[in-house]
């Protein structure tokens, strides 16, 4: 209780005028939008991490060879896991393809059409991953800047105080609570600045890590259809 009597951060607030408080109010609500983009795009990135995996295991164990015969899911399963996605895409185009070409082999244009497909598909999931990342590099810019028109407006509050033709209590107050404000919004945009700085970095990693995991998913399923389905063609 003590602590929280005397903390910094809440007397510097308390003591600030309407400007000040309106930065610090600025300040906490990048804060909140920062963590939340974090803590929701981790969990986000980490299920579908994980979702993918073990969908990644059930397809390739099982080895099926005609396309005709892999096996469906549900479009809610689909929606929630980005191999499985990538799967259904691959199976939809090749039977198309085949149905197309009356059951005839495919051919490496065939093959170059199902591969940039998966591709498009790929770069749609990577940006569904990125969307609201830009909050974060916002935040990342926004925050210290925010902390800095505090800074000088601390410091003017400041100099306004010494400048009072009355050294009194009142202007003594006010060249506190001047640089109690400057200090405190320097430190708070500096903490909102710095966790959404490592949170943008950390999950641009994964996602980039993952984009190569679905890249790789894509190769091994188009491998088996080229395998299975292409023509040997110049024979």
């Amino acid at each position: 209780m003590f602590y929280i009597a005397t903390n910094p951060f809440l007397d510097a607030y308390n003591d600030s005028d309407l400007l000040g408080k309106m930065i610090f109010l600025g300040l906490i609500f990048l804060s909140i939008i920062s963590w939340s983009v974090i803590i929701y795009k981790a969990w986000m990135t980490k299920k579908i991490k994980s979702d993918s995996a073990s969908f990644r295991k059930q397809i390739l164990e099982n080895s099926i060879k005609d396309v005709h015969t892999w096996p469906s899911f549900s479009k809610k399963h689909e929606q929630n896991n980005a191999f499985c996605h990538l799967y259904e895409v691959l199976k939809k185009n090749t039977i198309e393809l085949l149905d197309i070409n009356k059951n005839v082999p495919l051919t490496t244009s065939d093959i170059d059409f199902l591969s940039m497909q998966q591709l498009l598909q790929r770069q749609t999931i990577t940006k569904l991953l990125e969307k609201h990342l830009y909050i974060l590099s916002t935040v990342v810019t926004l925050a210290p800047f925010l902390g800095l028109l505090g800074t000088v407006w601390g410091i003017l509050n400041t100099f306004s105080g010494m400048q009072s033709q009355s050294q009194n209590i009142a202007s003594n107050a006010q060249i506190l609570a001047g640089l109690s404000l400057a200090l405190t919004t320097t430190v708070i945009g500096l903490i909102d600045a710095i966790p959404a700085l490592i949170g943008y970095n950390v999950l641009r990693n994964k996602i980039f890590e993952f984009d190569h995991e679905m890249q790789r998913f894509s190769c091994e399923m188009l491998s088996s259809v080229e395998l299975q389905y292409k023509r040997a063609e110049g024979l």
